[in-house]
C-alpha cells in the first residue's frame, strides 16, 4: 500500500534540481523510455495528434483505447516500474513539457517527485487530470484504505491533515522537526523499506538540532508508518516543531510546536510531568500536524481491534497524553549491520514497531481503483471527456472508441467474476505482498487475510515466522501471492511458504508484465492466477 515516498528533508534526490534545470530544455541525449511511445512525445507542428503523458502503463493503455490513432501516449513509469517510488528522468521532463494532457492516478499513489515534475513542467494550456480523484463523479466505487494493525503495543505514525481545508495544492509539504530530547537514553525514529533499506529521521545520539538531519517531510494530507526505538527505560520528553512549505520553493512557515512524552518500560500512569494524562498503549495513533487549526495533536483510532480505517478517532492535545512503551516492546537488535545504529548486535532496545514494512505514505482513500473493472470504466469516461474537451473536432471518434471499449470492459468484468466464482468460497482468501487489492476483494467476493512485506535484509525472528505459518495454517490457504517485481527478493515469504507446502503465485499490482501488457490481459492474468492457485477450475 501507499504513494509518494517519505524522504528526510535535506536529502532530496538530485533529480529535483535537474528537473528545475530541465523545465525549458529539449533533452536530446536522455534515456529512451519504455512505454506506449518508445520515441517519446514530439513537438512537431505537423503532427496534429494529442500528446498525452500518463504515470503508469495501465493508464496509458486506457488512454490508447479511447484515443486510438488520435493520441500519442507515453507512460512515464516504465514497464515493471513502481509508481510508488519512481523518480522522473530528464527524458520524462521533456515528455511532460511537450504534453497536451497529463493523466495521473494520484490519491498519493505516485512518488511525489513524479507528481511535482508533472505539475511544474506541464504547459499552462495542458489538462492535468488525477483520475482516481475525479472518478467519484463517474460513479466509481471508492473505499477507505484499511490496514490490519493489531499489535501488542501501540503503532505510532506521523500524519499531516487539513491541507484541503486551507486550499493547499498537492505540491505542499509539511516538515516535522525534533528539536530537543530529555530522557535517560537515546531515541531513534526510522523507517524500514520493503527490502531492508533504512531511512533515519530522528537520532538523538548526535544531538537533536531541529535541522534537516532531524526533520521528516511528507505531503499535506498524508500519513506514514514509523519505528521508534529507545535504548534505556525511563521517561522521554521529545520537543517537536511543525512547519509548512506551500510550494517547493517557499520558505518553511512554522505551524505549531509541542512535546510528546513516552513512558518506556515504566509505569505510564505515574509520569510527574503529566498527572492525569491519557495513556495510549495499543492500537494505531499518529502525531498529527493539523494545518487547518495550527496544532500538533495525537490522533488515536478508537477501534479496539486496531483496524486502521480512519473511521472512529479521538484527537488528544499533545500535552495531555503519555505514550506507553511497555516491557513487552523489548527486543534484540537484529543481526544485520544496518541496525547497528540502534545498539550493538545482540543488545536490546525498546521498540514501537513500524508494523508494515516499506515506505507507505498514503491518504485516506485506497488509490488502487483499477482492480475493480467498473472503476476502470469510470477512468475511461473521464479520459473520453478530457480528450473531447481538448480536441472537440474529433469528439465522435473518442465517443465511438469509448463505447466499444466499455463494452469490452463489461465482458471483462463478467469474465473476472465468473473465473473467481470457480474458487471454493472457503478458499477465496488473499495473502499478498502489500495492501493494494482491496478493490479486487470488494468487487469480486474475495477476502483479504493480510499482506506481507518481504524483507530479506533483516532475518525475521522465530516468533514472526511462526505467526505467519500459523496464519497460513489456520486459514488453510493453498497459496500466497507476490507481485513479479518482488518475487526475486521475497526469500522469507518463499521459505515460509515452502515450509508450509504451499505455492507462491504471481499477482499484478501497479504495473504490467511481459505476460500481460494491456489492462484486459492484466485483469485476466490476476483472475486466472487466483483461480488456479486457490483451487478453482475443478
Amino acid at each position: 500500500m501507499g504513494g509518494p515516498q517519505l524522504r528526510p528533508v535535506g536529502k532530496t534526490p538530485t533529480i529535483v534540481n535537474r528537473i528545475r534545470a530541465a523545465a525549458g530544455l529539449a533533452v536530446s541525449s536522455a534515456l529512451v523510455l519504455t512505454g506506449c511511445s518508445a520515441a517519446g512525445l514530439s513537438a512537431s507542428p505537423n503532427d496534429d495528434r494529442i500528446n498525452v503523458v500518463t504515470t503508469t502503463g495501465i493508464l496509458a493503455d486506457l488512454v490508447e483505447n479511447v484515443g486510438g490513432d488520435r493520441v500519442d501516449v507515453v507512460s512515464l513509469v516504465p514497464e515493471g516500474g513502481d509508481p510508488h517510488s519512481y523518480d522522473p528522468s530528464l527524458r520524462d521532463i521533456r515528455d511532460v513539457v511537450y504534453a497536451d494532457v497529463a493523466f495521473t492516478n494520484y490519491l498519493m499513489l505516485e512518488e511525489q517527485a513524479l507528481i511535482n515534475a508533472i505539475d511544474a513542467n506541464l504547459p499552462a494550456s495542458a489538462a492535468n487530470v488525477a483520475l482516481a480523484e475525479e472518478a467519484v463523479q463517474y460513479a466509481a466505487n471508492i473505499i477507505p484504505l484499511v490496514e490490519d494493525v493489531s499489535l501488542d503495543t501501540i503503532w505510532l505514525g506521523l500524519r499531516a491533515e487539513g491541507g484541503g481545508e486551507i486550499g493547499l495544492e498537492r505540491g505542499a509539504r509539511v516538515e516535522l522537526s525534533a528539536d530537543t530530547l530529555e530522557g535517560p537514553g537515546a531515541l531513534h525514529a526510522y523507517l524500514t523499506g520493503s527490502f531492508g533499506d533504512i531511512d533515519h529521521y530522528f537520532d538523538s545520539t548526535d544531538g537533536l538540532r531541529g535541522d534537516s538531519e532531524d526533520t521528516v517531510g511528507l505531503p499535506a494530507d498524508a500519513h506514514t508508518h514509523l519505528s521508534w526505538a529507545f535504548s534505556e527505560p525511563g521517561i522521554y520528553e521529545l520537543d517537536l516543531t511543525a512547519r509548512l512549505r506551500p510550494q517547493q520553493t517557499d520558505a518553511a512557515q512554522e505551524v505549531a510546536s509541542g512535546t510528546i512524552v513516552f513512558a518506556v518500560g515504566v509505569d505510564p500512569y505515574s509520569v510527574p510531568a503529566r498527572p492525569g494524562a491519557t495513556v495510549l498503549d495499543s492500537g494505531h495513533a499518529d502525531i498529527s500536524v493539523d494545518l487547518a487549526n495550527d496544532e500538533l495533536t495525537l490522533l488515536h483510532d478508537r477501534d479496539p481491534k486496531g483496524r486502521h480505517d480512519h473511521s472512529g478517532r479521538d484527537y488528544h492535545p499533545l500535552d495531555e497524553v503519555v505514550v506507553s512503551v511497555p516491557n513487552a516492546a523489548l527486543h534484540e537488535v537484529p543481526p544485520d549491520p544496518a541496525y547497528n545504529f540502534l545498539r550493538t548486535n545482540g543488545q536490546q532496545v525498546y521498540q514501537l514497531a513500524q508494523a508494515v514494512l516499506g515506505k507507505h505514505v498514503h491518504g485516506e482513500i485506497d488509490p488502487h481503483l483499477w482492480h475493480d473493472v467498473s472503476n476502470a470504466q469510470a477512468y475511461v469516461q473521464i479520459i473520453r471527456d478530457t480528450l473531447i474537451e481538448k480536441d472537440p473536432q474529433h469528439a465522435a471518434d473518442y465517443m465511438r472508441n469509448t463505447e466499444a471499449y466499455l463494452a469490452e470492459l463489461d465482458a471483462l468484468d463478467e469474465e473476472v467474476r465468473t473465473t473467481l466464482a470457480e474458487i471454493p468460497e472457503s478458499r477465496r482468501t488473499l495473502i499478498t505482498t502489500h495492501d493494494s487489492f482491496g478493490y479486487l476483494a470488494s468487487a469480486y467476493d474475495m477476502q483479504i487475510a493480510g499482506f506481507v512485506s518481504p524483507n530479506p535484509a533483516v532475518e525475521p525472528s522465530l516468533t514472526e515466522r511462526m505467526r505467519l505459518t500459523e496464519t497460513i495454517r489456520n486459514l488453510d490457504v493453498p497459496a500466497v501471492f507476490l507481485e513479479p517485481n518482488l518475487a526475486q527478493r521475497a526469500s522469507t515469504l518463499q521459505e515460509v511458504a515452502d515450509d508450509a507446502g504451499i505455492e507462491v503465485c504471481p499477482i499484478l499490482g501497479d504495473a504490467f508484465s511481459p505476460e500481460a501488457n494491456t489492462y484486459i490481459e492484466f485483469m485476466r492474468f490476476n483472475a486466472n492466477s487466483l483461480r488456479d492457485c486457490l483451487g478453482g477450475g475443478g
